[in-house]
């Protein structure tokens, strides 16, 4: 999600030199947007992940464990330009391994990896320095690190296990267009009605006009969804769209606010319009988590 500030240019205010701005606004929209770029590459990705669920299903484990690796080393860069110092090797390794091993060994490979990570990326930490170098800020650095590892390599790997049921790529189409539903209602409407701030000291432009678009929009694709793809109640199918926009929607809020804490606009430059990857990934991470409880609830098997 698009974050509410920019840095300002001493010509314009706006954080580039007159001539470049006015061009620049043209093609933004009023939440702040290049609305033809992040279509464009909405479009696209939007397409890989169609191709992937259409013609392999299982190869969502293959793009979710690329994705993961580049979100680890775009959350790697943006926390080193702040002066924390993450251990990379054991996180970068760490990431495709612990989802790929969804595929042989299910639940117990992405939950096994999880933990060798964490335990690795603690170690690797404290002798940053070698065995005669002082730690610093050990315990500050090896928070966020078993933060980033649960909100990227955890929960990332909990969402490439959804393909794995007995229901194939049901889940993922629940999920991915109950969000994709979610992000463009609650987009438009912002847009077009948003007035009265939802959590103004978290995401000033999240309103919760916008919120109520997401409400609306999401329960109708999940409606769809859970009744075509997994073959339930359209009854189910409301409470999972409510319980996918309210989880999306604290997933941008926890990525608003670690960009906040940061002081950084996007969390890089990966996608032309959304800013980095884990722009993208911020309400599907939590969201995926929610969609796993529902796939236990219903009792699910596991193909592996």
């Amino acid at each position: 999600m698009a974050e509410d500030r920019e840095p300002s240019h001493p010509m314009t205010g706006s954080g580039q030199p007159a001539n470049a701005s006015a061009a620049e606004q043209q093609k933004k929209s009023r939440a702040g947007r290049n609305l033809p770029a992040a279509i464009g590459v909405g479009a696209t990705l939007g397409a890989l992940v169609i191709a992937t669920l259409v013609i392999e299903p299982r190869g969502w484990v293959v793009v979710v464990a690329a994705a993961l690796t580049l979100a680890i080393w775009e959350l790697f860069k943006r926390l080193r330009q702040q002066g924390f110092h993450l251990p990379l090797v054991p996180l970068i390794v760490g990431a495709p391994l612990t989802t790929l091993s969804a595929l042989p060994y299910g639940v117990q490979g992405v939950l096994t990896g999880f933990a060798i990570t964490a335990a690795v990326s603690m170690v690797w930490r404290l002798l940053h320095n070698g065995l005669d170098g002082k730690p610093e800020n050990y315990v500050r650095d090896a928070a966020i690190t078993l933060f980033v590892a649960t909100w990227v390599i955890l929960f990332g790997g909990i969402g490439a296990l959804l393909v794995l049921t007995e229901q194939g790529a049901g889940p993922i189409w629940v999920l991915m267009i109950a969000v994709v539903c979610s992000d463009i209602g609650g987009y438009t409407a912002g847009v077009l009605f948003g007035k009265h701030p939802m959590v103004p000291q978290i995401s000033p432009k999240k309103s919760w006009e916008g919120f109520a678009g997401s409400m609306i929009a999401g329960i109708i694709g999940s409606v769809i969804t859970v009744s075509v793809f997994l073959d339930e109640s359209p009854l189910l199918g409301i409470l999972v769209g409510a319980a996918l926009v309210v989880s999306g929607t604290l997933g941008d809020l926890i990525e608003s606010q670690f960009k906040r804490d940061l002081g950084i606009k996007d969390m890089g430059t990966l996608l032309p319009g959304h800013g980095g990857l884990m722009d993208r990934l911020d309400s599907l991470l939590i969201s995926a988590v929610v969609v796993w409880g529902i796939v236990a609830v219903l009792g699910y098997q596991m193909t592996v």
